[in-house]
């Protein structure tokens, strides 16, 4: 079993920024992949970003350029760094572990309990 604690979010303004981290522990040799997902109300959980143990990154189109995930793998962090951050970033947001790489929520098998972020206008 993996365990994934998220923090960080919180309320902020458009074009501000946000820092969210999640903490692995627990049989965490097993994980390759450690990935952000979102869920706004009413709709389905989306994928944000990955990053692979081995250091390669993957984003969804509409966060390029805005957000940087990034590891420490000595310390089982994976953070998400978002920038000039838009109303419709607006979501729960999950941290996800994998052995393998994912972009559908409904193959991860290890969550965080999430955490809020609101932009505001």
């Amino acid at each position: 079993q993996v365990q994934l604690v998220e923090s960080g979010g919180g309320s902020v303004q458009a074009g501000g920024s946000l820092r969210l981290s999640c903490a692995a522990s627990g049989d965490t040799y097993s994980v390759n992949y450690m990935s952000w997902f979102r869920q706004a109300p009413g709709k389905e959980r989306d994928w944000v970003a990955t990053a692979y143990i081995g250091g390669s990154t993957t984003y969804v189109d509409s966060v390029k350029g805005r957000f940087t995930i990034s590891q420490d793998n000595a310390k089982n962090t994976v953070f998400l760094q978002m920038d000039s951050l838009k109303p419709g970033d607006t979501a729960m947001y999950y941290c996800a572990a994998s052995a393998g790489y994912f972009t559908n929520w409904k193959s991860v098998r290890y969550w965080g309990q999430g955490t809020q972020v609101t932009v505001s206008s």
